[in-house]
């Protein structure tokens, strides 16, 4: 449970990162309203999940499924550059989230 926790905590990143873009420094009050409740959720989440996973692995899943999730959609959603560089970076950010809960 604490692994499903810790996925939707990392995904819940990549929403509250999109709208803290999209609320235009806190000026836009649906973004705003997105990104506060995604945050707390976010937070919480993660609180959860390292009552179980330890710190060190609980914390490098979580940013780096927000991290490939911001990218991802900046890349689909938002017109950021999809190189194959980029690409081939994310992939290996993948890697090490796998990696670390193989490991764990």
């Amino acid at each position: 449970m604490a692994w499903l926790a810790l996925i939707i905590s990392g995904l819940l990143e990549t929403v509250w990162a999109i709208a803290l873009d999209r609320s235009a420094g806190f000026s836009r009050p649906l973004p705003t309203a997105v990104f506060g409740v995604a945050l707390v959720l976010s937070m919480a989440g993660l609180g959860y999940a390292l009552r179980t996973v330890p710190v060190g692995t609980g914390y490098a899943v979580w940013v780096g499924i927000g991290a490939v999730g911001t990218a991802v959609v900046g890349m689909v959603a938002l017109g950021e550059p999809a190189s194959l560089p980029r690409i081939l970076c994310l992939l290996l950010v993948i890697c090490g989230i796998v990696g670390l809960k193989y490991f764990h």
